[in-house]
């Protein structure tokens, strides 16, 4: 199982717009490519130097094909509609995570 993480400060100016858009568009139409299981958002509690907000979204997948099928088919689109919405407003950096272990009690 691996988990596609994205980490995105956004600018206050925009916050509450982008934060109604990720809940209502975005995730759901991440979840709706079929590429991953579930998906979990996270605010990060730490200020940052240049302002703004961060997030941390958190996608799950099944495998790296998966992944990669989601980069190569979906990534480009889903990408360009936040440009288009909120550009000069946010930062984001991906990374790849793979769940070595995963406990419920």
């Amino acid at each position: 199982m691996l988990i596609y993480n994205v980490t995105i400060n956004i600018d206050e100016s925009v916050h509450d717009e982008w934060l109604s858009w990720m809940r209502d568009k975005h995730i759901p139409d991440m979840l709706a490519t079929g590429k991953f299981s579930h998906s979990k958002m996270t605010k990060v509690l730490v200020e940052e130097d240049m302002g703004g907000i961060t997030y941390s979204v958190q996608y799950t997948t099944k495998d790296r094909a998966t992944l990669e099928s989601y980069y190569q088919e979906d990534a480009e689109h889903m990408r360009s509609d936040g440009q288009k919405l909120f550009a000069n407003k946010f930062v984001a950096f991906r990374t790849e995570l793979e769940v070595v272990s995963q406990q419920i009690p």
